[in-house]
């Protein structure tokens, strides 16, 4: 059913709008100055030499968590678009080096997070791995270290490295290589959400209820720190070699840790996180995971987006010590103050995807009611540039784009991917277990869509604001509520 939308005098005003946004040259962008230059969108983090591939060994490609890639994605030719069923929601669909997608779901029943090696011919599953049960977010984000294996806490508080290797009647296998127990650091009503390696090997790991840590599985060495009482930690964390990022329901930190293994921080910054969660994020606060990028190391920078009531900003600050470059109004032109998406960073541009209102079927424990208690699916789709010389940020373009899903951009081809869920019935706004889903190919100069395919129908193909990955043979690898996209072309 869909969303009764409270705005009927404001839906009759964007009739117009939103007819043209149903059609496949949708998303027209509102210039806000010249045009940048592709050269701008590099560079991009480095190279973490204890993760996978750059663009496909993290949900949101490296361990900058820049929403970037180097691969190109599909090509030429006639796009096409297969569902692979598995019925489970799969949040992180990763590849390594040898090309084989890993994909770590949560099945509709049961919801026993279950790790799947898919065939990269076709998408289908080869073997699973079932891991112990958590929390929601508890084990839905997890990296591919250097050794292809993905490295993931499961609800039992282990840190696992589970591997993917044929056996000696050639049938593949997935099994845990190597497991150490974060119990002694994770209380036992807390779970991991977030993780990612440092440049020493060891991994980072942020709670919900607000402990960082770092574990080295090598040595058995675990050191933590706690967040000032009431701060959550929702969302993944990231890695630089300036140090680790971590954003808060209240602030975001860079965290460094010696010899020893104890973190320390570095730098805090609080933002403003509004009066309470709104429709379409999952907790109040901020629903960035950090976002890593600058013109000269990649790293020069730290992004997120506010929850501030009226009006989100994006905050971009100095890795060096905090230092506040900018504060600007974001996702202005589709009039919904929101987002749960980590910002795409790409040398001094940044893209900000919206998703206040859009209608999760399930929250995490003690997310709290929203303020409203809903709202239509606004969307938008934002283009901000710092400024070469660092003394600010503009606005490059900013549209109603409704993404549903996290976009990647591939640096090979200059062009950002999503997957866009349009209305039923062009004109309305609000969402439907009817809605169709389409594949977008996004010009960042301009932010207009320059190629689109419909995948789907209903909430079979529902993204859930889940990030999709290029695989190394150029398929777009996309999780949904009930298993994986495979869109190809050619």
């Amino acid at each position: 059913m869909a969303v009764p939308s409270a705005r009927p005098r404001a839906r009759r005003r964007h009739l117009v709008a939103a007819l043209f946004s149903a059609l496949a040259l949708a998303a027209t962008a509102v210039p806000a100055g010249a045009a940048p230059t592709a050269e701008s969108l590099l560079p991009v983090p480095p190279h973490n030499p204890y993760a996978g591939p750059d663009g496909t060994a993290t949900m949101h490609g490296d361990t900058g968590s820049s929403d970037t890639t180097p691969l190109a994605g599909p090509g030429a030719g006639a796009l096409a678009s297969k569902r692979v069923a598995l019925a489970s929601a799969c949040p992180t669909v990763l590849a390594g080096s040898d090309g084989y997608p890993v994909a770590l779901c949560t099945p509709i029943f049961g919801q026993v997070p279950t790790v799947h090696l898919l065939n990269p011919a076709d998408g289908s599953s080869l073997t699973t791995l079932q891991l112990t049960k958590g929390s929601l977010l508890g084990g839905v984000y997890a990296y591919l270290d250097a050794e292809d294996r993905l490295v993931v806490v499961d609800g039992s508080r282990s840190l696992l490295r589970v591997a993917h290797r044929k056996d000696a009647s050639g049938t593949w296998r997935l099994s845990v290589d190597r497991s150490l127990s974060l119990a002694s650091a994770v209380p036992a009503d807390d779970a991991v959400t977030g993780l990612s390696p440092d440049w020493q090997g060891r991994v980072w790991f942020a709670t919900g209820n607000g402990v960082v840590g770092l574990a080295d599985d090598r040595t058995g060495r675990i050191g933590t720190l706690r967040l000032p009482a009431g701060e959550r930690v929702a969302n993944s964390i990231s890695t630089a070699p300036e140090g680790t990022a971590v954003t808060s329901t209240h602030a975001t930190y860079l965290l460094t840790a010696g010899a020893d293994g104890t973190p320390r921080t570095v730098w805090r910054q609080a933002y403003d996180r509004g009066q309470a969660r709104k429709p379409g994020l999952l907790s109040w606060g901020s629903g960035s995971t950090p976002t890593f990028l600058g013109p000269k190391t990649g790293t020069d920078y730290v992004a997120i987006v506010d929850n501030a009531d009226t009006t989100v900003r994006l905050k971009v600050y100095r890795t060096a010590d905090g230092g506040e470059i900018c504060s600007i109004p974001v996702l202005q032109a589709a009039g919904g103050p929101g987002s749960e998406n980590s910002p795409i960073g790409a040398g001094n541009s940044v893209f900000v995807a919206g998703t206040y209102g859009y209608p999760y079927p399930a929250l995490p424990d003690g997310a709290g009611p929203s303020v409203p208690s809903s709202a239509d699916f606004a969307g938008g789709l934002t283009r901000v540039d710092i400024r070469p010389d660092g003394t600010g940020c503009a606005t490059v373009w900013d549209n109603a784009l409704r993404s549903a899903a996290v976009p990647k951009l591939s640096t090979a081809t200059n062009t950002l991917h999503t997957v866009v869920r349009d209305p039923l019935i062009p004109g309305t706004e609000g969402t439907g277990i009817l809605d169709p889903y389409r594949y977008v190919q996004i010009d960042p100069e301009t932010g207009r869509v320059t190629r689109s395919k419909q995948v789907g129908i209903g909430s079979l193909y529902d993204t859930l604001q889940m990030a999709g990955t290029v695989a190394p043979d150029g398929a777009y690898l996309q999780g949904t509520a009930t298993g994986v996209l495979r869109i190809t072309a050619g």
